[in-house]
């Protein structure tokens, strides 16, 4: 059979195929392609058509049975040989049983079959049948070449296991791995729901500048990069916070924005420097609307893709379903090292270092606390929880309680060990946010870079007058790892960041 030793390639280690990469095109596909052209076979054809698509037969057989259909997609487990043969043909929908006998069809047909090899998108014309074995199939008499495949698929019958892989040519992934595609269909339908969500409840979708001259929003360090025509530095945003809330001193009492955010950090299995998020300000709203809102949504979200409010996580099971647990922070931090380690901060900073914290001399309270919730704290909250009210020190955007000046009405939520969000009753007191980050400022000039700068404008648009405003950032790409039961950040955004293949 002409092109045989390619169809299936299951004999094909990749090292092979890499080397024959290097030489030049796999050569029997590529003898396999000027075959199909001396035939007067036009292997990239400007148009197709198709009446159906392959989850349509399986799922639709009964009343499909006999019908005649015109199907498109991916020729994969290209089998049988002589006169007659099989091969799964597989589209977004799924994939359908495909039969080819020369009885049946024209000679020229059949030899334009006998040239194509695992991994070509072909459109075919037929009757909608069900074979001796019970598979609903379709009866090929009409065969058309729609993107001749020059380089072999992975190995077919176990998908696409390398990592590295399946991370930069995610293109192999998709085709190989139905698990991948089931994750970014889920990953597009918790996009809509959040979309929905909150048009729903009156939220306008806004967008705000990705590079700016002043980053802010969140402790990171960010990319930076230079406007040659402004002669200006500018920064990849960190978040989207400060330009949302002049939004909300405009008038606009609803904005939510879905989009990327930067932060020039470490990677490890749940961050990536490039990442999307969800951030919503509420005007006349506080830290509790926005607890009402993330059990909602959340709610929401996993009825889009589970069809109720539990679902599978890591060896166990998550239920979304409210109330959530609330736990005040200190009283979390208590419960880790011991109450009376409360008492000041050299015996908060020795407690934590009893417990394995890593911990450098001359952390401050903040530090000290961020750490142990980080280290202690965060991992075991499995169940939804909701950790409310930070040190101010440490939450420099963020609106103090009503009954302690040093904390302030800040909540991060977690499920299954994983921060998804954080949250503020936003401090809209000009003076007071002046001197919240004259503090970080000076902590930037003591050597702390993911310190906040001083925003002026942002300052001045608070002296127009910021009503008491509601805010919520939530990591999506989280979201769509708890509800997909995805161990990796990487397995659930499409074209992850990674080294150059080279040095890889």
């Amino acid at each position: 059979m002409v092109g045989g030793g390619y169809r299936t390639a299951d004999s094909m280690h990749r090292e092979k195929a890499l080397e024959k990469t290097e030489k030049g095109l796999p050569a029997q596909m590529r003898e396999n392609l000027d075959a199909l052209r001396e035939l007067g076979v036009e292997p990239y054809p400007l148009r197709s058509e198709r009446t159906h698509e392959a989850g349509d037969i399986v799922e639709d057989f009964d009343s499909l049975e006999g019908a005649r259909v015109k199907l498109t997609g991916r020729l994969m487990a290209i089998r049988g040989h002589g006169k007659a043969g099989f091969a799964d043909l597989v589209d977004g929908s799924g994939k359908v049983q495909i039969y080819v006998r020369k009885d049946d069809v024209d000679e020229s047909l059949f030899a334009v079959w006998k040239l194509l090899d695992v991994g070509d998108i072909v459109g075919v014309e037929g009757e909608v049948f069900r074979t001796r074995s019970g598979e609903p199939s379709v009866k090929v008499e009409g065969l058309s070449v729609l993107a001749k495949a020059l380089l072999p698929l992975p190995e077919k019958w176990h998908g696409l296991k390398d990592k590295e892989l399946r991370y930069r040519q995610r293109y192999l992934d998709l085709v190989a791995n139905e698990d991948s595609r089931r994750v970014f269909k889920a990953r597009s339908d918790i996009m809509r729901v959040a979309r929905d969500f909150l048009h729903e409840r009156g939220f306008m979708e806004v967008e705000t500048p990705v590079l700016q001259p002043i980053y802010g929003g969140a402790f990171a360090r960010a990319f930076e990069t230079h406007h040659h025509a402004l002669d200006l530095k500018l920064y990849l945003r960190i978040a989207d916070e400060l330009y949302l809330k002049r939004l909300i001193v405009g008038g606009l009492e609803r904005v939510f924005e879905i989009g990327k955010d930067f932060r020039n950090e470490g990677m490890d299995r749940t961050h990536s420097p490039e990442f999307t998020q969800l951030e919503l300000y509420q005007a006349y709203g506080d830290y509790h609307d926005m607890m009402d809102i993330t059990e909602a949504l959340l709610v929401r979200m996993a009825h889009a893709v589970h069809g109720g409010t539990k679902f599978p996580w890591a060896d166990g099971e998550i239920d979304v379903a409210p109330p959530w647990k609330r736990l005040r922070v200190m009283d979390a931090v208590a419960d880790a090292v011991g109450a009376d380690a409360l008492d000041d901060t050299a015996k908060l900073l020795s407690a934590a270092r009893e417990k394995g914290v890593d911990l450098p001399d001359g952390a401050s309270r903040g530090e000290v606390i961020e750490e142990i919730l980080s280290e202690l704290v965060e991992p075991a909250l499995n169940e939804p929880t909701f950790l409310i009210d930070y040190p101010r020190e440490i939450s420099p955007l963020a609106k103090q309680t009503p009954d302690d000046p040093e904390m302030v009405e800040r909540f991060e939520f977690f499920i299954g060990g994983l921060e998804l969000g954080n949250s503020f009753s936003e401090l809209n007191d000009p003076d007071e946010q002046v001197r919240r980050l004259e503090a970080q400022v000076t902590a930037r000039e003591g050597g702390n870079a993911e310190a906040h700068g001083m925003d002026e404008d942002f300052v001045r648009a608070l002296m127009h007058g910021m009503p008491p405003t509601g805010g919520l950032g939530i990591g999506l790409d989280r979201v769509v790892m708890l509800l997909t039961n995805s161990w990796n950040i990487r397995d659930v955004i499409l074209f992850p960041p990674m080294r150059p293949e080279q040095e890889a």
